[in-house]
């Protein structure tokens, strides 16, 4: 038998904050009880949190491109990206992986395949410390995304896809000036290339986007597959994601589609990167004035992996709330939303996916991550 027992630790169970002792046998949670005992490890007053689930990262595209027109090679970046997700506290991941992209050239049109087969065989051989699943994200716009999707429909590893629409005037990028300043960066788009590439890209949306959508809600319903939506501004958006069966709303971008969503009883989703910085880099609602009417359920990190440990806190200061209650934004409600109910909290029989937190008041620090009973940072 495998046991570890941490002792004089704040434990954030589901209701309650309890200074006790945790006993993991096995890899699952077997007791849990007040005081403290003289053997095991003494966390002196720690925090002892469940490990953070991760819905929507795209940090492996990072590590594959560190730098513009460098490709990294991929079984290492692919065990760089396990990690960084390990050392910010992460012990299930849903990688985001881009099924086609706005531009014809994008790397994007092409690694998906190379990223999928790298992460499944890397998860096999036991290379990976992280819980990795797959999260297909699904530009409708692009002509090839269903014929794609339908072949990793069964994929062993998929855990969650969603519908992205990223054509300039609405969504994500309702302004346009923030359209141009975006993909004008990103991928080097001249002043005088982009009209027409804005053009290109409505001309796409309206030939692929209603067929593709229609294809991918019956691929999800086929295979019970947690569908999302990303990107919601009006209340038609929420309500024709609604009609198709989507359970969780990522990054709606206004507070008129966040109400809707909530009232539907959708998983709102919103970014870690967003609470740090302290508003959107594209304009859009900020997630904190979501957190402040009560209409954000799950935290991603987007595109900062360490962005959660910080954004946690920073919703516990503003809003005066016990940890354990914000923390479900990181652990418990993202489990939920992907019908993980092994995981995500602090109770009897559930995986040992733990974190011990140190916190001087100024910047909160992890000291130890473990997924299983086993530490992996």
């Amino acid at each position: 038998m495998n046991e570890q027992i941490y002792t004089n630790y704040r434990l954030q169970l589901p209701t309650e904050e309890l200074l006790g002792t945790l006993i993991v046998r096995d890899g699952a949670i077997a007791d849990i009880q007040p005081g403290i005992v003289a053997e095991g490890e003494n966390g002196n007053g720690d925090y002892l949190l469940p490990g953070f689930v991760e819905l929507h990262t795209d940090n492996l595209e990072q590590r594959l491109s560190p730098r513009p027109k460098v490709r990294w090679p991929m079984d290492v970046a692919t065990v760089h990206h396990d990690r960084d997700l390990a050392a910010a506290g992460i012990t299930t991941v849903c990688d985001a992986i881009a099924i086609g992209d706005i531009t014809p050239n994008s790397p994007r049109m092409h690694l998906f395949g190379p990223m999928i087969e790298t992460l499944y065989a890397a998860r096999e051989a036991g290379r990976l410390t992280v819980d990795h699943h797959l999260h297909l994200r699904c530009e409708l716009g692009y002509d090839k995304t269903h014929d794609i999707v339908q072949q990793y429909a069964d994929h062993p590893m998929l855990a969650l896809m969603s519908l992205m629409d990223h054509t300039p005037g609405q969504r994500q990028f309702v302004r346009i000036d923030k359209y141009r300043e975006y993909y004008m960066g990103k991928h080097g788009i001249s002043e005088t290339e982009m009209e027409d590439f804005i053009q290109s890209r409505i001309a796409a949306q309206g030939e692929h986007a209603d067929r593709n959508r229609q294809h991918l809600v019956e691929i999800a319903q086929q295979w019970k597959i947690p569908l999302a939506s990303h990107d919601d501004a009006t209340v038609e958006h929420v309500e024709e994601a609604v009609g198709e069966g989507v359970s969780i709303a990522e990054f709606p971008t206004t507070l008129e589609a966040a109400k809707v969503a909530h009232y539907h009883g959708l998983h709102i989703l919103m970014g870690a990167p967003n609470l740090v910085l302290g508003g959107s880099h594209s304009g859009n609602v900020s997630a904190m004035e979501l957190i402040d009417y009560h209409l954000a359920d799950i935290i991603s990190s987007d595109y900062v992996p360490q962005s959660l440990l910080q954004a946690l806190f920073l919703i516990m200061r503003h809003l005066q709330r016990p940890l354990y209650d914000v923390a479900k934004l990181f652990t418990q409600n993202p489990a939920q939303a992907l019908g993980m109910g092994d995981r995500g909290s602090l109770e009897l029989g559930k995986r040992a996916d733990l974190l011990t937190v140190h916190d001087d008041g100024i910047v909160p620090r992890l000291t130890a991550v473990i997924r299983q009973g086993h530490r992996i940072a």
